[in-house]
């Protein structure tokens, strides 16, 4: 008789994870909070629009490739890509750039603004090449269980070739001199949750999949992915429970045994159970004080990723030449980023970023309109998420669309919903309401993570970005992964 799984929530790690113990045959189920799959990725839609209400950019194929392929399957048999040309605008103080798909163009870019930095750009490149192979292909599939799983002939040969001990901040500074080409290099970082000062130079191998993988867009919506992988994990076998709140994991001896769900004292039997869900509620919420693997001291001292202040926003007219991706890098980045990191506070001058999937996919929106994603990065737990300041942040991101575009998108909302950080934490536990999870440092990487596997409940492990690999959606991809090997090998009598 098949063992069976339990998976406390459904978003891509829990998807991930489900669709990977079905397939080593155990019978899994997935209890899910919401009214469908996707955790951060669910959508909604509202007067003709549709929302993505949380990832917006595809970034990374191969792992999406990669994940389908073990299952016999392709990205086309559940979703169309498009891939985005330019890959995004950036709006600088004194004009707008831009970001071409083709490589060729991106090297002319560089060397308008930087004579001979399309040349620089081919060795920064060739070095994030052999980091994205190094660290997507091994790095990140680590459980993170012992430092005995870095003794790897490629990994001790490459370390310094890797760069963990160096910042991306000044690694980028020994290529380009030009402001615009540091801060776009620096860009992709952002998705890490960290300051670049405070990122390891490693994660160059993001601006390899900027630059040289490219930026897609699944044609429906990021919500097609979730839609994809729930189909996939039901073909596995794999059963899904909506609306269904879990309240605790019952605990006998040590060993996890089961759950509760919707305050219902009946436990729902497992021989293994998941948590796919935020994992410090999990810890805090599920289980008695005596099983709970890390203090309120040590979560207190983690580093979180920036939250998040969103709104979705439908007009009823068009914007003219907007682009998909749009990042508004027209103010100070230094005064956002230490509002954020150093000195939490709500921004004066915010740096953000606006998406429209209108552009690429007009039946996202009614015709003539836009369906308009904006997000605006903010410190972790930031106090004073009310109604005024969701409406002061409006007027300030829809004048300085006015400024770029001509547009006053105020005389044309037809439907507007703001989220942020009391959002995150009543949809989602969300540990400090984040919306990234932790920061990739060096001191929060690999086994510095919380752990995968509890360290006080057999049968109990976790998934997701707060723990291994990290934030973002391809990390969470592989985290289901990552778990599903360790339960199979745990319970196999091979870990």
């Amino acid at each position: 008789m098949s063992k069976k799984a339990v998976v406390i929530g459904s978003g891509f790690a829990g998807l991930s994870a489900a669709t990977f113990l079905a397939r080593a045959g155990w019978q899994v189920d997935v209890y899910e909070k919401h009214d469908q799959p996707g955790g951060r990725c669910r959508h909604f839609k509202k007067d003709g629009f549709s929302f993505d209400m949380g990832p917006s950019w595809y970034w990374m194929p191969d792992v999406f490739e990669r994940y389908f392929a073990q299952f016999g399957k392709k990205v086309s048999d559940y979703y169309e890509l498009i891939r985005l040309d330019p890959s995004y605008r950036i709006y600088w103080e004194e004009g707008q750039m831009d970001v071409p798909a083709s490589y060729a163009e991106m090297k002319n870019l560089f060397d308008r603004l930087e004579p001979g930095a399309g040349e620089k750009l081919d060795t920064f490149m060739q070095e994030a090449e052999y980091k994205y192979r190094v660290g997507v292909n091994k790095l990140v599939f680590k459980p993170g269980q012992s430092w005995l799983e870095f003794l790897d002939q490629e990994l001790i040969a490459g370390l310094f070739r890797l760069d963990v001990f160096n910042n991306i901040k000044s690694h980028i500074a020994k290529y380009f001199k030009h402001p615009h080409l540091r801060q776009m290099m620096e860009f992709p970082v952002l998705f890490l949750g960290a300051l670049p000062e405070n990122t390891p130079a490693l994660y160059s191998l993001m601006n390899y999949a900027d630059v040289k993988l490219g930026t897609w867009f699944p044609k429906g919506g990021m919500y097609k992915i979730v839609e994809g992988m729930h189909q996939l994990a039901v073909e596995q076998g794999v059963r899904f429970h909506f609306n269904a709140n879990v309240n605790s994991i019952q605990i006998d001896n040590g060993k996890a045994i089961g759950i509760t769900i919707n305050g219902s004292t009946a436990t729902i039997a497992a021989d293994a159970v998941v948590g796919a869900a935020d994992y410090h509620f999990i810890e805090t919420k599920l289980l008695p004080s005596e099983y709970q693997s890390y203090t309120a001291q040590y979560w207190d001292k983690r580093v979180m990723a920036p939250g998040c202040l969103i709104y979705y926003v439908g007009i009823n007219t068009r914007i003219p030449d907007l682009q998909h991706h749009s990042l508004f890098f027209d103010v100070p980045f230094e005064k956002h980023a230490a509002e954020i990191y150093t000195h939490p506070a709500w921004p004066e001058k915010p740096l953000f970023y606006l998406s429209a999937t209108s552009v690429t996919d007009p039946s996202q929106a009614p015709e003539g309109s836009e369906n308009l994603f904006f997000l605006i990065p903010i410190a972790a737990g930031l106090d004073g998420d009310d109604e005024k300041v969701r409406e002061q942040y409006f007027d300030i991101l829809s004048e300085r669309l006015k400024d770029r575009t001509g547009v006053d998108i105020r005389n044309h909302v037809v439907y507007k919903r703001a989220y942020s950080y009391t959002d995150f934490v009543d949809d989602y536990n969300a540990f400090k309401g984040n919306a990234y999870g932790l920061a990739n440092t060096l001191l929060q990487t690999a086994i510095l993570k919380p752990s995968c596997k509890s360290k006080k409940v057999k049968n109990l492990y976790y998934t997701g970005q707060l723990t291994v690999p990290g934030p973002g959606v391809p990390p969470s991809l592989i985290s289901g992964e990552v778990v599903a090997g360790v339960v199979n090998k745990i319970n196999n009598g091979s870990f």
